[in-house]
């Protein structure tokens, strides 16, 4: 345990509990100003932003150019702010732990933590933040935990199972190994594990926060409601991945009360989590959202945007201003019964890279996932895939539903897909033990074919 870090991790928590009854007013006078700092710091130290932006050091936020990861991956050691970091050194720093399955909780070098994505998404990203930014990741991450209304404390220890990826460089193996300690213990639980491993483990631990994939949790839910698993959460939160109504109906009928679906992202940490009235909002103190559609021009609220830009305000190592994540969001209004006067997210509908691009009668049409939940919700037991190939689409469904059928679903996809344009494509379906994962254990619901 770094005791200097779960220290800070605690003084910074107690402060962002403070914002929680901050007015609009107060949220967007503290995004202008930790604004100005962060550009200040970014103009300062990286040679990649005062070139970006040059000739627009004054320009409002909305008229900077946005940062791709392939922008940000191309340049990164001319992202970096500091000279003591590059991208061949923190790579090198990553396949080390990997190689020796090492402990990512302790800080590399004493002041940095690191991780990287999977590359599944687009390029692979490696990401990077000093002591005090790392204690804002930590601190973000626990904020989900203090708006469900969880408590914790000297007294009463927060026991925590995380079942999603244990890779060491993945990120949440990086959060849970920096947060393992008496005050949180940890229980961390590799999602590609054997089910009755999983059970057996749970079983024995009896968690009172359970956190995984949406792919993980619903098998779960499923052993909850057939008998073998038998844990009684206070709190069941899902995270990484979209939680569709179905699995949140699912879980909800497993351990009784509606779970908390966590929007958060290695590159940001956390960007939003619901409250007790399952309102999810937006950490607008510590980074500021924009919905745009595909040209980059914002979506107004009430609107699903087809990418998300994200300015993270406590970035300073490697500073992200208008960085590109793919997913399709919808933001609300503000307020709540819960008081806090942060905008409300009203929907994740997944990432770009989740819609398929099939032959049409007229070319290509451009296919949502939300074709195949209206068909596959309903009819997998414990969650579903589809898997572009470059002969048809392969689907995958983790146990059938009553009434169920493959010969069904096969029938049920080649209509939607045609109703929505699609030419005659071959679907496969097959009902399979457990669904296909990425290097870092994910499960989505859909895979494209890649290039």
């Amino acid at each position: 345990m770094d005791v200097r870090l779960i220290a800070r991790v605690l003084v910074l928590r107690a402060a962002l509990k403070r914002r929680d009854r901050w007015s609009p007013v107060r949220i967007a006078a503290h995004q202008e100003c930790a604004l100005q700092r962060l550009r200040t710091a970014a103009y300062a130290g990286s040679e990649f932003y005062r070139r970006r932006h040059a000739g627009l050091y004054g320009a409002p936020l909305a008229q900077l150019p946005p940062v791709t990861k392939a922008d940000l991956m191309g340049h990164f050691d001319e992202v970096l702010t500091t000279r003591d970091l590059s991208l061949a050194d923190l790579e090198q720093r990553l396949r080390t732990l990997a190689a020796e399955d090492g402990d990512p909780g302790l800080p590399w070098r004493g002041r940095w933590w690191a991780a990287a994505t999977a590359g599944t998404a687009g390029p692979r990203g490696t990401f990077v933040w000093s002591r005090p930014e790392w204690a804002h990741v930590l601190a973000s991450y626990a904020r989900a935990n203090d708006w469900a209304g969880i408590a914790a404390g000297l007294g009463r220890p927060l026991k925590m199972a995380l079942v999603s990826s244990r890779v060491p460089t993945h990120q949440s193996a990086v959060v849970g190994a920096s947060l393992r300690s008496g005050l949180v213990p940890t229980l961390r639980l590799d999602v590609t594990a054997p089910m009755h491993e999983t059970v057996a483990a749970l079983n024995g631990f009896q968690p009172r926060v359970l956190v995984g994939y949406a792919s993980a949790l619903l098998p779960l839910a499923a052993e909850q409601l057939a008998g073998r698993l038998k844990i009684s959460p206070q709190a069941v939160m899902s995270a990484s991945e979209v939680l569709t109504p179905p699995a949140a109906r699912e879980l909800e009928r497993a351990w009784g009360s509606a779970p908390f679906d966590v929007y958060a992202a290695t590159e940001t940490a956390g960007i939003a989590s619901p409250c007790v009235y399952r309102n999810r909002h937006v950490y607008e103190d510590l980074l500021i959202v924009e919905p745009v559609d595909k040209e980059g021009v914002p979506v107004p609220p009430g609107s699903t945007g087809a990418k998300l830009l994200v300015t993270v305000l406590f970035s300073r190592t490697l500073p992200l201003i208008r960085y590109e994540l793919s997913d399709s969001v919808t933001l609300g209004q503000r307020g709540c019964p819960c008081g806090r006067s942060f905008i409300r997210m009203e929907d994740i509908e997944g990432r770009l890279e989740d819609v398929l691009e099939l032959p049409g009668r007229a070319g290509l049409v451009s296919v949502h996932p939300i074709v195949f939940h209206h068909v596959l919700d309903q009819a997998a037991a414990a969650g579903w895939q589809v898997v572009q190939e470059p002969t048809g689409l392969r689907v995958l469904v983790a146990g059938l539903t009553a009434g169920s059928t493959t010969a069904g679903i096969q029938a049920s996809v080649a209509e939607a897909l045609a109703a929505a344009g699609v030419a005659r494509t071959p679907v496969s379906v097959s009902v399979v033990d457990q669904l296909e994962r990425t290097p870092l254990g994910k499960a989505p619901f859909v895979r494209r074919l890649r290039p």
